[in-house]
């Protein structure tokens, strides 16, 4: 078993890694060349065959946030999820001690348990939580929004996020979201998306806002040849569970409880 960082050469094996993962849904066969470039990205190799991958990505605050891990199932039940979050955690260690980061993050879908052990076993807690709802675009009737230049007050929330990260909000951070979101406006609301994908963020919560922005959601989602698209909204919407489902956002699995946690792991 080698943990090594990613080459060019390892994207068929990851290619696989990723068909076999959420249903042929996962990103990381689209994000491959975007993360061979930031570095930071690994493959776990077992007999010359990419079997596993984790990536840190150095985020706004000096956090450390840890994404892309990933087993191939034939491999799985055997440690090598455990054997690459601990690299994690020992990389983790040494750009703490180089002053580059102060803390480790990620985020996870409640249902993942093996990560969520992983995480309490070594010393991560639960920072916030979020729910991620589920929308067609064809339910809605698109409307164009207006793309907008940030400042520092449109991003009302404490805990942004910009697709599966998130970000504190201050001023490294809206130049970060510069650089991989956008923020539209539509009739006065505002939300943002990250370049790629379809995880929208409403920067503005409440059914009203919600109702007003889904058109423009839809119209972007659209753009991008998206059948469906997400939102993520911060947990104290819970109350407002019923009127959002009206609106025709449904938490994925049916769940009433916020199924996606933010996990940190302070180091310094």
């Amino acid at each position: 078993m080698l943990i090594r960082e990613a080459r060019p050469e390892d994207r068929p094996f990851i290619e696989e890694i990723a068909r076999l993962t959420w249903d042929g849904e996962d990103y990381l066969a689209r994000v491959f060349d975007e993360w061979l470039e930031d570095g930071g990205f690994y493959a776990l190799e077992v007999d010359g065959k990419v079997v596993g991958t984790t990536k840190l990505t150095i985020l706004p605050g000096k956090v450390g946030w840890l994404e892309g891990l990933r087993v191939h199932p034939d491999y799985r039940g055997r440690g090598f999820g455990r054997k690459l979050h601990d690299f994690m955690l020992q990389l983790g260690e040494r750009l703490a001690r180089e002053g580059r980061i102060e803390a480790l993050e990620f985020a996870t879908y409640f249902l993942n348990r093996e990560s969520i052990s992983m995480a309490e076993k070594t010393g991560f807690h639960v920072k916030a939580k979020f729910f991620v709802f589920g929308a067609k675009t064809g339910d809605f009737q698109p409307e164009e929004p207006e793309q907008i230049e940030p400042e520092l007050s449109d991003l009302t929330l404490g805990l942004i996020p910009v697709g599966w990260r998130f970000v504190r909000r201050s001023e490294e951070a809206l130049d970060w979201i510069r650089e991989n979101a956008y923020i539209y406006d539509f009739n006065g609301f505002h939300f943002l998306v990250s370049r790629k994908g379809a995880m929208f963020t409403p920067l503005d919560v409440g059914l009203a806002t919600l109702k007003a922005m889904l058109p423009a959601m839809a119209w972007v989602a659209r753009e991008r040849g998206k059948e469906r698209f997400d939102v993520m909204l911060p947990s104290g919407v819970k109350p407002l569970l019923p009127g959002l489902k009206r609106l025709g956002l449904l938490p994925w699995d049916g769940t009433e409880e916020p199924n996606v946690l933010v996990f940190r792991k302070k180091l310094t």
